[in-house]
C-alpha cells in the first residue's frame, strides 16, 4: 500500500477516508464504491444496480469516480464504463444543482447520495441532450442482461461478483436495502455543457455594475417592481434664488458693518485725554531724539 502521496491531515483526504469507510461499514446491495486503488484516493470506481420497474431493473453497470482536488467544495464527476444505453460510455458527467451551477454544489451531499441521485437519473429523458443516449426499452434490456458478466480491468471482477458481495456484506451487517433520498435539486450535467447560461451572465452584469455603485432597475417588464415611496417636497419658489450683487452694495458690504461696529465698541472704554497724552509723549521723545542726533 503506497501512503506516501497521502496526507492525513488534508481536510480533503480526512473528508475522503471517512467516506470510503462508511461505505465499507455499511454497504449496500445496490450499489458499490471504493478508490480504484491505495495510491490514488481521488479515482474511485462504482458498480450499480439498474433502478427496479426500468428497462434497466435486470442491469448491473460500472463506472468511474474522478474526485476534484477541492472535494468536497467542489463536485465529484461521473461516467459509465459499463454500455447501458442511456448514457454513452467514458462520458464524464457533472453533478450540479441550480441550472448546472456547479458552485451551488452542497459539501454536505456525499458519494452516497450521489450515487443514488445517479442511479435514479438512469430514468429520466435524455431530451435530446449532448452525451445522451434514447435506445428504445428493447435495446436498454438487452444491455441490461450482458451488463452484469461485464468486467473491469483495474478491479479484475465483474459487476455481478462484485454486487454479490456487496450483498452478502449488507446482509451480515443488517444493512437496510431502503434507498437514500436525495435532494430533489439535485440535477446531473455533461461536463462540456456546463457554460454560463442566461441568468448567469444576467447575475455577472449585476454584479459588475454594484462594483460600480450602480444599481441597474427593472426593465418593467415584470409586474412584481415595487414604486419607491413618493417623497413630497414644498414648492419651489422661483423669484428666490442666489442674492445677486447690485450696483450700490458689494458682496463685501454685509462684513464690513460688524467689523467697523466691533472697533468702535473695542474703543468705548479709553478716555480721550489718555490717546492725547500718548501722542503728546511720542512727539517729545522724536524731537528729543533728533536734538540729539541733530546736535542742538
Amino acid at each position: 500500500m503506497a501512503t506516501s502521496r497521502i496526507n492525513s491531515k488534508s481536510p480533503t483526504i480526512k473528508r475522503i477516508l471517512r467516506e470510503a469507510a462508511e461505505l465499507a461499514n455499511s454497504p449496500s446491495p445496490d450499489f458499490h464504491a471504493a478508490p480504484a486503488n491505495d495510491a490514488d484516493l481521488f479515482d474511485w470506481h462504482f458498480t450499480l444496480r439498474g433502478p427496479p420497474a426500468s428497462s434497466f431493473a435486470e442491469g448491473i453497470y460500472h463506472g468511474r469516480i474522478v474526485l476534484p482536488p477541492t472535494y468536497p467544495l467542489r463536485p465529484p464527476s461521473f461516467r459509465f464504463l459499463t454500455p447501458s444505453g442511456r448514457f454513452e460510455v467514458n462520458r464524464e458527467i457533472c453533478l450540479s444543482i441550480s441550472g448546472h451551477h456547479e458552485e451551488t454544489w452542497m459539501p454536505a451531499w456525499g458519494l452516497r447520495t450521489a450515487l443514488v441521485a445517479l442511479r435514479s437519473f438512469m430514468e429520466t429523458d435524455p431530451k435530446g441532450q449532448l452525451g445522451g443516449m434514447d435506445c428504445s426499452a428493447a435495446e436498454r434490456e438487452r444491455l441490461a442482461k450482458n451488463s452484469s458478466s461485464w468486467t473491469c480491468s483495474i478491479c479484475g471482477k465483474s459487476n455481478q461478483d462484485i454486487l454479490k458481495e456487496s450483498g452478502e456484506a449488507a446482509g451480515e451487517e443488517g444493512s437496510s436495502s431502503q434507498e437514500v433520498e436525495f435532494p430533489k435539486e439535485l440535477n446531473m450535467a455533461w461536463k462540456d455543457e456546463m457554460k454560463p447560461d442566461s441568468k448567469q451572465k444576467e447575475a455577472a452584469e449585476e454584479e459588475a455594475a454594484l462594483a460600480e455603485g450602480f444599481v441597474p432597475t427593472g426593465t418593467g417588464e415584470s409586474g412584481n417592481n415595487i414604486p419607491a415611496p413618493a417623497i413630497s417636497y414644498p414648492p419651489a419658489r422661483p423669484a428666490q434664488g442666489v442674492p445677486q450683487p447690485t450696483g450700490a452694495t458689494t458682496a463685501g458690504a454685509p462684513q464690513a458693518y460688524p467689523v467697523q461696529a466691533a472697533q468702535r465698541r473695542s474703543n468705548d472704554g479709553v478716555p480721550i485725554w489718555i490717546d492725547r497724552t500718548i501722542a503728546a509723549i511720542v512727539i517729545l521723545l522724536v524731537a528729543l531724539v533728533l536734538k540729539i542726533l541733530l546736535g542742538l
